[in-house]
């Protein structure tokens, strides 16, 4: 699983693509598929008794190696009077068919969705015997204001009325390493909350205890050197091919993911895997490159590729994604029921493919939503998004001697004001920085909000 050297750079792409490339768009759904389209899939029946399993280390509990993410809930048209935005039948059918299908682990935060995911993910669970499913879900004591102990108490328990359950699966520190080590200390050490969820596994309320990481790899480490005294059951870490060797390049604070799973493996530690898809940039890959994967799998969709490698894994226990459709979910539940391992041949391919996309210049978002709402109304993952799309589809030209170079110009602004209302545009942006701080990539958001408004305008002014 060595890595490629090779690398291929933005005008050697164009010119491999050549003529071909508008034809072959048509047949490997890349980046310029709609945001419901996986590449392409298999509409064989999918069986439901064929999902594959991993043994937790801690409990020997069978745990389904798709574990469904449950940041990205179906939303109502608009809000429900109380503010709810999640459309709940539509999540009673996902649920309901995950787990007829074999999926059990459910993994959700008091902060997703508006703070309604919780609530929504119980209601649908209950539904169920309780040994049909594990909940996984986070102490999320983000800002200063929930961070004495109190708040946090509050919000653990709140945690346990919204679930509608005597017990929890998997807790987690939420989002360890953003804020370094002082933040670390002010959230889980110095209030003694730590010190209580480890009292609370003893006494069977909480089955696992664990961390999500992002960010600051000193943090990491300090909670790794704590494992004789802790003795962490899982570790959630972003894990992609990309993030292999990569992840340095594509964001400016997260160690690659090989260093990450290889410290969990020294401690027998087993690792809960996020962004698998790399906020989706890996079901919507250039074209050039979608199409080398539908060359070897015509009948499989791009993301299976990265939701095979990321269970490809020994120490992997269960792989999440945040499936909004059902489509999404049905694709998933093809790449693991049951999941084929990939060959070293294969391994190969998709580092050769990372090492070629990371020539693009994308924006490492994955559309988690922690920098929202923005208090200038700004829709900063949807900013990025078409950013990215547009990379991708090659409507990003440089400058006006770009081949095509008016097609791409007229298609990335009509697009823009498509995807993105004009008020909640990059060009509102008065450089707080608020979003920042929360953000898991470390992207210097409002430096690239304003790259991408100067670069707006520059096409506004340009009407060669």
């Amino acid at each position: 699983m060595s890595d490629i050297k090779k690398k291929t750079n933005r005008r050697d792409f164009l010119k491999l693509m050549g003529g071909g490339a508008v034809a072959s768009a048509a047949t490997f759904s890349g980046c310029n598929a709609n945001s419901l389209s996986r590449g392409g899939t298999s509409l064989n029946e999918i069986p439901t008794d064929s999902m594959s399993y991993r043994n937790a280390n801690s409990t020997g509990n069978k745990v389904s190696v798709l574990g469904y993410g449950c940041m990205r809930w179906p939303l109502l048209p608009t809000p429900k009077a109380d503010g709810n935005v999640i459309d709940q039948e539509a999540v009673n059918e996902l649920i309901d068919y995950a787990i007829k299908h074999g999926v059990n682990y459910f993994d959700t935060s008091p902060v997703y969705v508006q703070g309604f995911s919780e609530g929504a993910t119980g209601i649908a669970l209950k539904r169920h015997p309780r040994d049909k499913f594990m909940i996984a879900t986070k102490l999320s004591n983000f800002s200063p204001e929930t961070w004495s102990r109190e708040a946090s108490l509050k919000m653990y328990h709140n945690s346990f009325e919204k679930l509608q359950v005597e017990y929890i699966d998997y807790m987690l520190l939420h989002g360890i390493g953003m804020g370094g080590m002082d933040a670390l200390n002010g959230r889980y050490i110095n209030n003694g909350m730590l010190d209580f969820l480890v009292e609370e596994r003893e006494s069977g309320r909480i089955r696992n205890l664990g961390f999500s990481y992002h960010g600051d790899i000193s943090v990491f480490d300090y909670l790794l050197s704590m494992h004789d005294e802790i003795k962490w059951d899982f570790v959630q870490i972003q894990l992609n091919y990309v993030d292999w060797h990569h992840a340095k390049e594509v964001n400016q604070r997260n160690t690659n993911a090989e260093y990450l799973i290889g410290e969990l493996s020294k401690r027998d530690i087993q690792a809960v895997i996020m962004e698998p898809l790399l906020g989706g940039r890996l079901a919507k890959l250039p074209d050039y490159l979608a199409g080398k994967l539908k060359q070897q799998e015509p009948d499989k969709s791009v993301a299976s590729w990265a939701f095979r490698y990321a269970g490809s894994f020994d120490n992997v226990l269960t792989v999440l994604s945040g499936m909004t459709y059902m489509e999404h979910l049905q694709d998933n539940l093809r790449s693991y029921a049951p999941l084929q391992r990939l060959t070293n041949e294969e391994f190969e391919l998709l580092y050769d493919t990372a090492t070629k996309m990371i020539e693009y210049p994308l924006i490492a978002c994955t559309s988690c939503q922690y920098c929202m709402p923005c208090p200038y109304g700004i829709d900063i993952p949807s900013v990025f998004q078409h950013y990215n799309r547009c990379v991708c589809e090659d409507n990003y030209p440089s400058d006006n001697q770009d081949i095509n170079y008016t097609e791409a110009r007229r298609a990335f602004l009509i697009g823009y004001d498509r995807s993105v209302p004009k008020l909640r545009q990059a060009n509102h942006c008065i450089g707080c920085d608020q979003c920042s701080h929360h953000c898991p990539q470390a992207i210097k958001i409002p430096q690239e909000l304003m790259r991408i408004d100067n670069y707006v305008e520059r096409l506004k002014q340009d009407k060669t």
